[in-house]
């Protein structure tokens, strides 16, 4: 059930970004038990003009190589499998495509289960309607 969007500079191969995704979702299969085939991700490439960050905010020294990860789910995790999520994400990131855990980004957006429809116009994880 979560939607990854992941936003990064223009000029990558397929691949690398193939990557991205799917060394997000084994961590997030890893760390939240999210199931196989529950994989919706979307890729966002930005000229550089509307990419901003902070190269050395909290003294992380970020590059241009900087991706930035935005994960939708319900707001059931532990502090302790967030944490976890962060360290496999950065760790799969660095293994492939070859990112610097400096620049793997991640904010978690998490919202109640009702707030999902997968398709069908039906509100699958919610109170059942009327």
């Amino acid at each position: 059930m979560p939607l990854i969007r992941i936003s990064l500079r223009t000029g990558t191969a397929p691949a690398f970004r193939t990557a991205l995704v799917e060394g997000i979702y084994a961590a997030l299969r890893e760390t939240f038990t999210v199931p196989e085939g529950d994989l919706f991700a979307v890729v966002h490439e930005h000229e550089a003009a509307n990419f901003h960050y902070g190269p050395d905010y909290l003294d992380i020294h970020r590059g241009d190589g900087l991706v930035i990860i935005q994960i939708t789910c319900n707001a059931t995790r532990t502090t302790a499998q967030k944490r976890s999520l962060y360290t496999a994400i950065a760790r799969n990131l660095g293994r492939e495509p070859g990112l610097k855990p400096a620049d793997v980004f991640v904010n978690l957006v998490e919202v109640a289960p009702e707030n999902w429809s997968f398709g069908d116009g039906q509100m699958q994880y919610g109170p059942p309607g009327p």
